[in-house]
């Protein structure tokens, strides 16, 4: 290794450094810092001048703070701090806010959604909003209110569960901007919103670290006086060292947004929450005040305390709890708790409880509640109120159009009219990426099943072109060819590896790298407990594929797009045979391919588009009994064959053959369609003159 020698400026000695330590010595000292534009200081000064103007009004009684606005609608339940406390930090200071969920289960249910609310509203108004997915502290759960200790759940099963609700999430905070447009707030620079997963911090943290800067100031006593410790000691199976230490894992990621850049002062829950935020506010006040570096040491001031409360909880007719333990829960998940039953629960809801629930799960102003409440008491039977409320909720969790659908199949079917139409219509369940019919947004992925069975046979040893063809994520063999080559799909792994050493996402992360060309046997490098492949194209379109054994897929009486014998390649085959007097084609796999897919795309934009505009994409190519296209095909390969029996067509002139019967076709059915709006024409203009 070679060295060079240095003199010290303040010692006449002389010593000696080795390259790579003086290289290490030089990485340590300096600091990455990311420049500020100066338009972004701007910005900064900007927003900061009209949260100072807001708070002045607010002081001056000119504007109602959000912290009242809280509490009349019944937001507040418990508090972790005092009353005033909570009102002037929210009114002097942007502060950061944060709620967290354990991917527990497969969805979301109603009663999570409740603390989402007030999250959703501060983001509306200025606050740093942070939703958390507790992929680490749902390895332990929440002993909270339980008398019994979680069943353990499979690796696979957690990380299905973490990815779920981490795009379900995020589909509802897109739906949360469109909300916030339609009540009339303007999106401002400032807002900000994070969607996080506490498995970031818990897998980089050092365990010593948290015992020694957490644990070592935490007494004992206080926490065994906790109700739910108490109670699961004495009545309960016993509390393992891990539920013990739960508040304490929750009071770290509390830690880890209040001393970064993010300064999350308040923390949002169930009523069943109340004990855990308790003891993090002291835990973050203690991490606070021992913090051993003086130069990121937060003041023990009012804008650097943490504060939190919880809403009341959502509960049956009966008084239960909503929730999967309780077995009555209502998911977020359309796969699990359809949008009509979600719509219907709503409407079942006696009347006395609107009136609550319009103020606790819409974002209607005050004094329109109170109208709607008037207008339901006018006429309870039509239910007025009821139905607002059930579309609000739905608007929020599965987009306007789906509310609207739901809305307008739910009054035909309980109206007195029978001859009501309903004109919206739901889009259904989506099978497939979707291309051409429908943008593929988020509100296309709520209808995209994530779940899916694929066999052994083909997840071991097929390429992941093939894979994601099946899967639904490619409308084609070569559409996920041409995918895979221009990096547009993800699987879930460790980023950053190549696919013949990667190795599995980190227990409760949700991380994904781009899908590359690899070996098939490179595949099973990303199986997560064996047997989960999750893949995603675009933001939102993800397959949580399970692979099951071969006869276990032959049992399902399943097929696959692209299988082997079972899929449109062999019924255009047959079709192709079978007017070609039983003679095979001798057409290869690929040209067959691309033949469907074009002819598809005719039948598409062409006679099934013309003939009726609301009729659906067919799943399989169906050709009429008269001369189709692929007979013309056929015809046109079949009689150069005839020609020169002795010369087989190369790929390029059968590609020619296909594209000069395509280009024919495309003429006819143009000549169709100008002869078709030439004729609607006519007779709008017959119609208009009487």
């Amino acid at each position: 290794m070679s060295t060079r020698v240095f003199r010290s400026v303040s010692s006449p000695s002389r010593m000696t450094l080795c390259r790579t330590c003086l290289l290490r010595s030089m990485t340590a000292t300096r600091q990455h810092r990311r420049p500020l534009h100066l338009s972004t200081i701007e910005k900064q000064r900007k927003a900061q001048e009209a949260w100072d103007l807001r708070a002045k009004k607010i002081e001056n009684g000119e504007e109602m703070d959000l912290w009242d606005n809280f509490k009349e609608r019944g937001y507040v339940k418990d508090i972790a701090g005092t009353d005033d406390q909570i009102r002037e930090l929210m009114r002097r200071k942007r502060i950061g806010v944060y709620v967290g969920i354990d991917p527990t289960a497969a969805s979301l249910h109603l009663g999570h959604l409740l603390p989402l609310m007030p999250l959703f509203s501060m983001y509306m108004h200025g606050y740093r909003a942070i939703s958390v997915v507790g992929g680490a502290t749902a390895k332990i759960g929440d002993p909270t209110d339980r008398l019994k200790t979680r069943d353990e759940v499979s690796r696979s099963d957690r990380t299905v569960f973490t990815t779920k609700i981490h795009y379900q999430l995020k589909r509802i905070w897109q739906n949360v901007d469109l909300q916030a447009k339609r009540y009339g707030f303007e999106k401002e620079w400032s807002w900000n919103r994070e969607l996080l997963n506490n498995s970031s911090w818990y897998n980089t943290t050092p365990f010593l670290e948290v015992v020694n800067r957490l644990f070592k100031g935490m007494r004992v006593g206080p926490m065994l006086t906790r109700a739910t410790v108490k109670r699961k000691m004495a009545e309960g199976d016993g509390m393992s060292l891990a539920e013990f230490v739960y508040p304490m894992m929750q009071a770290w990621d509390w830690w880890e947004m209040f001393s970064g850049p993010k300064r999350v002062c308040m923390q949002i829950g169930g009523s069943d929450q109340y004990g855990n935020i308790i003891a993090g506010v002291d835990a973050v006040k203690l991490l606070r005040d021992t913090e051993p570096n003086p130069q990121v040491k937060l003041p023990d001031d009012l804008l650097h305390t943490p504060v939190g409360f919880t809403v009341p909880l959502l509960t049956d007719s009966a008084g239960n709890k909503f929730g999967k333990s309780a077995g009555n829960a209502m998911w977020l998940d359309p796969f699990m708790t359809n949008s009509f039953d979600l719509y219907g629960y709503f409407m079942r809801r006696p009347d006395n409880e609107i009136e609550k629930l319009l103020k606790l799960f819409t974002f209607l102003p005050l004094e329109q509640i109170n109208k709607i409440m008037e207008q339901q008491n006018l006429d309870p039977p039509k239910r007025h109120a009821h139905h607002t409320l059930a579309f609000e909720v739905l608007a929020l969790v599965h987009g306007i159009s789906e509310a609207t659908a739901t809305q307008a199949r739910h009054r035909q079917m309980y109206s007195k009219d029978k001859t009501l139409l309903v004109t919206p219509t739901s889009i259904g369940e989506v099978d497939s990426y979707p291309q051409g019919v429908y943008p593929p947004s988020a509100t296309m992925a709520l209808n995209f099943r994530p779940d899916i069975k694929l066999p052994e046979s083909l997840i071991m040893s097929k390429s992941i072109s093939r894979i994601l063809y099946a899967a639904g994520l490619a409308s084609s063999f070569n559409d996920a060819h041409r995918l895979v080559s221009h990096r547009g799909a993800h699987v879930g792994g460790a980023p950053g590896r190549s696919a013949h050493d990667n190795k599995e996402m980190r227990l409760g992360e949700v991380a994904f790298q781009s899908v590359k060309n690899w070996f098939p046997g490179d595949t099973k490098n990303f199986l997560i407990d064996g047997k989960i492949l999750v893949l995603r194209r675009g933001k939102h379109f993800v397959r949580i594929v399970e692979m099951i054994t071969d006869e276990e897929w032959e049992a399902s009486g399943n097929s696959y797009p692209g299988e082997s014998g079972k899929g449109r390649l062999r019924l255009l085959r047959e079709q192709l045979t079978a007017v070609n007097g039983g003679k095979n084609p001798r057409l290869s796999s690929d040209e067959l391919s691309r033949l469907g897919e074009q002819l598809s795309r005719l039948e598409r934009e062409g006679d099934i588009a013309l003939e009726d505009a609301n009729t659906s994409v067919p799943r399989n190519i169906k050709f009429p009994p008269t001369r189709s296209r692929a007979a013309q095909l056929l015809d046109k390969y079949t009689r150069d064959q005839q020609r020169n029996p002795h010369i087989i067509l190369s790929v390029k002139q059968k590609t020619s053959a296909i594209d000069k019967v395509l280009a024919g076709a495309r003429k006819v059915l143009e000549e169709k369609k100008r002869v078709r709006d030439k004729a609607l024409a006519t007779a709008t203009d017959r119609e208009s003159q009487f």
